[in-house]
């Protein structure tokens, strides 16, 4: 189980209510996979999710020991796009990347990895007219505290077991105060 494509199912089950969540779909005709798909028949969208859980380097794919996350990453959404469209063109389509630590370097453009999701964003925009929305750093930490909550209001067991371990944290959570932890 990886648990980055884990955790971004269980948001488009449990908050997008999608219907069909399929992890590492592989596109034979496009030469690829996909890390997470997600299908809501009732609002008649898809979401199409790369998911990167870097967390030491934060993202950082490379090539010939060098920086690599524009093209990899331009890459992979050109062909997600191609397959979204030729199989799922009946649907509204949300491409979406999440990776929780995205690293500003304030220096080299090189390894300003905030600065390589902007024209990530700027050429899949160009090519495809497509916005890709980024699901990084504090927007990745909001999704987390969105599933958090909504796991805390559930009075049943929830059967995905990343979900209740968000439930029982949410729970036990207002269940111990500080103040008993001290004694």
């Amino acid at each position: 189980m990886n648990v980055g494509e884990q955790l971004v199912s269980s948001y488009l089950r449990y908050i997008r209510k999608c219907d069909f969540i399929q992890t590492n779909l592989y596109t034979v005709d496009v030469q690829g996979e996909i890390d997470v798909v997600g299908i809501n028949l009732a609002e008649r969208k898809v979401y199409v999710c790369e998911v990167a859980i870097h967390l030491t380097t934060g993202l950082q794919y490379v090539a010939n020991k060098r920086p690599n996350n524009i093209k990899k990453l331009v890459e992979k959404f050109t062909r997600d796009i191609a397959y979204a469209r030729k199989y799922l063109g009946e649907y509204e389509h949300q491409f979406m990347l999440w990776s929780p630590i995205v690293k500003d370097s304030k220096g080299d453009p090189q390894y300003n990895q905030l600065g390589h999701l902007a024209e990530v964003r700027r050429q899949v925009l160009a090519v495809a007219q497509v916005d890709v929305e980024c699901v990084v750093n504090e927007a990745f930490r909001d999704k987390m505290t969105e599933m958090r909550r909504f796991a805390g209001r559930q009075t049943s067991e929830l059967q995905c077991p990343l979900m209740r371990l968000l439930q029982i944290e949410e729970l036990l959570g207002r269940h111990v105060s500080k103040d008993s932890l001290a004694g």
